[in-house]
């Protein structure tokens, strides 16, 4: 695959992602590898109108940029450390999806239940320390916490990050992971549990659910 086709799925997943609401006005990121490279996408970018060209090509190493004129997203280094500890996954997505982040502010693990969350996911999307948003913190957070078994972490007070090993399963990932945060919090609720929520963000989980209960 070139550099350029590369740019092109992460523009395409960009637009996907925005329609369903996961990336919160300009925040959130995605990142392509191929081989010691990857594309990842521009710093504080509109997504509806991001190009290919606006995307940066770094090295996977040194996140040295060698294509593209635009600064490339400041947690670039997230992506990065999960391309080179995990060489099985190709494409890495950072999102601010709203029942998923509810949880990350709750610190709350999201347990994976059904078959094809385990088999994608794992046995749950753990909570990753607290690190200021593109610092070498988060990313040492990160790291602490990455598995080989494990393709999706919530990132505390901020939102969630997976891999998959193509983007339109990564995608999918996201849609998951969404689905079983919105599970939990239902589930809190009828066994009498409370997970410590707003009212807003439970009828937005019970919401997510009946829409996931239809695909």
């Amino acid at each position: 695959m070139s550099d350029q086709e590369l740019r092109k799925q992460v523009v395409e997943a960009c637009h996907v992602l925005s329609a369903m609401g996961y990336l919160a006005g300009i925040g959130g990121n995605l990142a392509m590898r191929k081989a010691d490279r990857m594309a990842v996408t521009p710093s504080a970018a509109d997504y509806f109108s991001m190009k290919p060209e606006d995307i940066c090509i770094l090295d996977i190493h040194s996140l040295e940029i060698l294509e593209g004129e635009r600064s490339p997203s400041v947690e670039s280094g997230l992506h990065a450390l999960i391309f080179r500890t995990r060489p099985d996954i190709q494409a890495s997505v950072h999102t601010h999806q709203p029942v998923a982040s509810a949880m990350a502010l709750l610190n709350r693990d999201i347990p994976m239940v059904s078959g094809e969350e385990q088999s994608e996911l794992g046995e749950k999307v753990p909570v990753v320390g607290y690190g200021p948003s593109g610092t070498g913190m988060l990313v040492s957070a990160l790291k602490k916490k990455l598995r080989p078994d494990l393709n999706g972490y919530l990132l505390r007070n901020h939102g969630i990050i997976c891999g998959a090993s193509s983007m339109e399963q990564a995608i999918r990932n996201v849609r998951l992971i969404e689905k079983a945060a919105a599970r939990y919090i239902s589930e809190s609720i009828s066994t009498n549990r409370s997970p410590g929520v707003s009212a807003p963000v439970i009828h937005q989980a019970l919401g997510s659910l009946a829409e996931y209960r239809k695909i």
